[in-house]
C-alpha cells in the first residue's frame, strides 16, 4: 500500500511501499441500503485461522484529505476468511469461505456483489 501526502505550500511526498509480502489478504467495501449508504457505523471481523481481526467503517477526514473506506485485513498465511458484518442498523450478516488476496464488495442484506481478485 502507498501513501500519498499533499503538503500545504509544498510539493506533495509519496511514500511507496516497495516490499514484496508473502502473506495474504482480503479487502472489504461495503454498501449500505437500509442503514447509511457509507456504511459508516458499520463492524467488520475477519476471522482467518487462529486470529481475529476487527475495523470499523469511520467517517474520518481532515483539510483536503479522505481516506480510504474499504477495510482491509492481513490474513498471514490463511487461503481463506469468515468475515462477520455488524451493519448500522442492527443487520449482522456472515460470509464464509472468502478466498484471500481479493477485493469483495458487499451490499447490506445481499451479500457479495462483486469481487476482484486483483494483488
Amino acid at each position: 500500500m502507498d501513501v500519498l501526502i499533499v503538503n500545504l505550500n509544498e510539493p506533495p511526498s509519496l511514500l511507496r511501499n516497495d516490499l514484496a509480502g508473502t502473506g495474504n489478504w482480503i479487502k472489504v467495501k461495503l454498501e449500505g441500503v437500509k442503514s447509511n449508504r457509507s456504511a459508516i457505523g458499520a463492524r467488520v471481523l475477519v476471522h482467518a485461522g487462529d486470529r481475529t481481526e476487527a475495523q470499523a467503517v469511520l467517517s474520518q477526514s481532515s483539510f483536503y484529505s479522505c481516506n480510504d473506506p474499504r477495510l482491509h485485513f492481513g490474513l498471514g498465511r490463511a487461503a481463506a476468511a469468515t468475515v462477520d458484518i455488524y451493519w448500522p442498523n442492527g443487520l449482522h450478516e456472515t460470509l464464509t469461505r472468502v478466498a484471500a488476496n481479493q477485493l469483495i464488495t458487499v451490499r447490506e442484506g445481499a451479500g457479495v456483489v462483486a469481487s476482484n481478485g486483483w494483488k
